[in-house]
C-alpha cells in the first residue's frame, strides 16, 4: 500500500510538474506553431529543401525576420511569386503575422528555404528549425519531414 501511495504521489507531482513548465512556456511567447513539416528531398543529391509552418499570433502584431536549422547551412524566408507569367521563389525579409491572426506557410506561397542541406531530407524524419520574430524572439519548432509532395494534399 505505501509503494501504491508514494507512486502515486510521484504521478501527481511529474503531472504538476508537467503543467507549470507549459503554462509558463506559453506566456513567454505569444506564438503557437501549428503546424510544422519540410518535404522529403527527390534525389539523395538534393542540396536545397522546402519546409513549411502554420503560426498563430495570441496579442500584437509580429515579424518572422529569420530561420535557422542545423539541417542546412542556410535556411531563409522565400515568397513563391508569378513574375512576368512564370513562378519564382523571392526571397523576403520579413513576413508579418497580423495580431491575433494566423500565417500559413504552404506550396505556392511563403516557405522556409533549405539551401545547402547537410544530408537529403527523408520521410518521416524530423528536422530542427528556430523561428526568430522580431518582437517573441527565438521559437524552437521540431518539422516532421513528410513525403516529396508533401502540403499538396
Amino acid at each position: 500500500m505505501r509503494k501504491f501511495v508514494i507512486e502515486v504521489a510521484a504521478a501527481i507531482a511529474l503531472t504538476l510538474a508537467a503543467i507549470l513548465t507549459l503554462a509558463s512556456g506559453a506566456s513567454a511567447s505569444s506564438v503557437m506553431v501549428m503546424k510544422a513539416y519540410a518535404r522529403a528531398s527527390a534525389t539523395p543529391a538534393a542540396e536545397t529543401g522546402a519546409a513549411y509552418v502554420s503560426l498563430m499570433l495570441h496579442g500584437e502584431a509580429d515579424r518572422l525576420v529569420a530561420v535557422s536549422t542545423p539541417a542546412a547551412k542556410m535556411a531563409g524566408l522565400h515568397e513563391s511569386r508569378l513574375v512576368d507569367g512564370v513562378m519564382k521563389m523571392v526571397p523576403v525579409d520579413a513576413i508579418a503575422v497580423p495580431a491575433n491572426g494566423m500565417l500559413e506557410m504552404k506550396p505556392g506561397g511563403y516557405h522556409i528555404m533549405l539551401m545547402g542541406l547537410n544530408a537529403p531530407l527523408k520521410q518521416g524524419d524530423e528536422i530542427e528549425l528556430t523561428l526568430t520574430f522580431e518582437k517573441a524572439g527565438d521559437v524552437k519548432v521540431k518539422a516532421k519531414i513528410g513525403g516529396v509532395a508533401a502540403g499538396t494534399d
